[in-house]
């Protein structure tokens, strides 16, 4: 082989080794570039559905109001012949409205209670309207998940006014509504005029 030959191959050599090199680095930083827009995805997902850590959620069944001294088993209702949520079976009960969301779930979940001592049994809901904005409210699932919700309004409707705002909301956060009776019993219709709404937000 004549010099001409062994310098050709030598160059050839050298070319080889320098394409190799390039190809393998773009590969490398080819896949890292590959994880990371992986990774950005995943944040971005994250980000734009805050809601993804409760999708999960268990059943409610224990509701707690310090404040309140308040202890009550959950039970779970739909609608009644009339076509109005069910209430609880118990006086110390509350009942959630488990057509609508769960607590803690993104939405407005309803929980109501009885007022009006009867039997000389003092009904769970009775001292609702004592409640306050700041107070703490606790849920407990059938998970043991504990979740903490703070009083933000306390409103009073007329019993045949508008309830849209008591079972929905738009503005992408957690709400659980207390909700109880309010006012006088009137005897010719067997009911309380007005009802009592506590609104709340997960802490």
């Amino acid at each position: 082989m004549n010099i001409w030959s062994r310098r050709t191959v030598f160059i050839v050599t050298i070319i080889g080794v320098v394409v190799l090199s390039i190809v393998f680095y773009q590969l490398k930083f080819a896949k890292s570039d590959i994880n990371a827009i992986k990774v950005v995805e995943l944040i971005s997902t994250e980000q734009e559905n805050p809601s993804n850590k409760i999708i999960e959620l268990g059943l409610p069944v224990q509701l707690k109001i310090p404040n309140l001294k308040v202890d009550a088993v959950i039970e779970h209702v739909g609608l009644n012949d009339k076509g109005e949520m069910a209430v609880p079976t118990e006086a110390t009960d509350v009942a959630w409205y488990q057509l609508g969301q769960r607590p803690g779930a993104v939405g407005s979940a309803v929980i109501a209670g009885h007022y009006g001592v009867k039997n000389d049994i003092v009904p769970v809901f009775d001292n609702l309207h004592q409640l306050k904005k700041g107070d703490k409210i606790q849920v407990t699932d059938d998970q043991r998940t504990v979740m903490n919700f703070t009083v933000t309004k306390i409103a009073s409707y007329d019993k045949d006014a508008d309830a849209t705002e008591i079972f929905s909301s738009d503005d992408g956060k957690s709400h659980l509504n207390l909700i109880t009776c309010e006012g006088t019993w009137n005897q010719a219709t067997s009911s309380y005029p007005q009802r009592l709404v506590v609104f709340t937000e997960l802490e």
